[in-house]
């Protein structure tokens, strides 16, 4: 089990595309604050590329050909809520397999659904994300398919943002996580395409290494 990238030239369009349309900015002078409380140099909202039918298509291609690749015997797709709702929902479709999705938590009414579409124990599924932190909400969502009788092959996502505590949570899981996208091929692509300056990436890097307590 581990995480990977899946094919470096996707990386790098990947990547490019996201910085494009502006799903991913990256600003040293300004940083964004996470729900978390962190301090981060890099925002990332992949939704974005679900308004521009080019960008769409390739991500959705390209998680594909992953899943094609890296989970042979897919019988099923589950999107976590709710970004991976609507590109799990688009591989679905082309893979011609039944989609669910999790929800964070169980709905307050009605069925109480954790789980939402058909349920069927033994089913072989791959799970959707649109990003990776640290991989806590991820795995919750990989639990609770399990807890429901899935077999859970893997989780495919388009970026990561390559944590050294994801990669652990992730073996410590037993899930395999294959992603378009991380954040070392971003900085490559930021500066090939002059998004950021060069000597900008070392603080970028330092960062990621202890996104905590940078400029706490």
């Amino acid at each position: 089990m581990g995480t990977k990238i899946y094919n470096a030239t996707i990386a790098k369009q990947t990547a490019q595309h996201l910085l494009e349309i502006e799903a991913i900015k990256l600003n040293v002078e300004k940083p964004f604050q996470w729900a978390s409380g962190w301090n981060s140099p890099i925002y990332c909202d992949n939704r974005l590329s679900l308004s521009f039918p080019n960008v769409r298509k390739y991500i959705t291609d390209a998680l594909v050909e992953t899943i094609r690749e890296n989970f042979a015997g897919v019988e099923a797709i589950a999107g976590v809520a709710t970004a991976g709702i609507p590109q799990g929902a688009l591989i679905a479709a082309v893979l011609e397999v039944p989609f669910i999705y999790v929800r964070s938590k169980a709905k307050g009414h009605g069925m109480t659904n954790l789980i939402e579409g058909k349920v069927t124990e033994g089913q072989k599924v791959v799970v959707i994300e649109d990003l990776v932190s640290t991989g806590g909400s991820s795995l919750k969502a990989v639990n609770d398919l399990r807890d429901a009788g899935f077999e859970v092959l893997g989780m495919a996502a388009i970026f990561t943002y390559a944590f050294d505590v994801a990669t652990q949570n992730f073996a410590d899981a037993n899930v395999d996580l294959v992603c378009l996208s991380d954040y070392p091929n971003l900085l490559e692509s930021a500066v090939d395409k002059k998004y950021i300056a060069e000597d900008q990436v070392e603080e970028l890097s330092t960062w990621r290494n202890n996104p905590s307590e940078w400029r706490k």
